[in-house]
């Protein structure tokens, strides 16, 4: 495994990434946005993309806890909280560009099966023909309620303390 790969062989059930910041690992985008404890528990309950409304108190809350964890010093909580910003982005957008969620047209071969994790995980019908985006995916609730998770990520992912913590994290714990 690289050094700064994301440490999916961790038992993420029994692992408290506040206690052992040196085991968390920054990833690519979301990675391990839906592992890393106890981030999850406290971060998940307040993640609501449905509508434009919802999604403005969720990522304002999400962002508040955000911008906590960078006041109390803990990068792993202020990432986590950046990965949720994200991640409400991608999914308000995956619904906004396909109501029912599903991109790939199904198929009766599982297109992941032997790929390592993560290409093993998501839609099994990945490498299928994509399914045809909604006429209103620029427009709908779905992709007002991503613009709304996209400025908040973007303010969360470029705040200065973030990325001077970030700099002083993988400094501290990739070297």
């Amino acid at each position: 495994m690289k050094k700064n790969a994301f440490p999916y062989q961790l038992d993420f059930n029994q692992t408290d990434f506040r206690q052992h910041p040196e085991l968390y690992r920054i990833g690519v985008g979301e990675q391990g946005v839906l592992l890393v404890q106890p981030y999850k528990a406290e971060l998940l309950p307040h993640w609501k993309f449905r509508t434009e409304a919802i999604a403005k108190v969720s990522a304002e809350k999400i962002y508040a806890l955000f911008e906590n964890y960078l006041q109390e010093k803990d990068f792993v909580g202020a990432d986590m909280a950046r990965k949720f910003l994200q991640m409400g982005f991608t999914r308000a957008r995956r619904y906004a560009n396909h109501k029912t969620g599903r991109k790939y047209k199904t198929g009766e071969e599982d297109k992941t099966d032997g790929l390592e994790y993560p290409y093993s995980s998501g839609s099994k019908n990945k490498g299928n023909a994509i399914i045809r985006q909604e006429s209103d995916a620029l427009t709908s609730e779905k992709a007002r309620a991503a613009a709304v998770f996209k400025e908040y990520w973007f303010k969360a992912k470029d705040h200065p303390e973030y990325l001077q913590q970030k700099a002083a994290f993988r400094e501290k714990y990739y070297e």
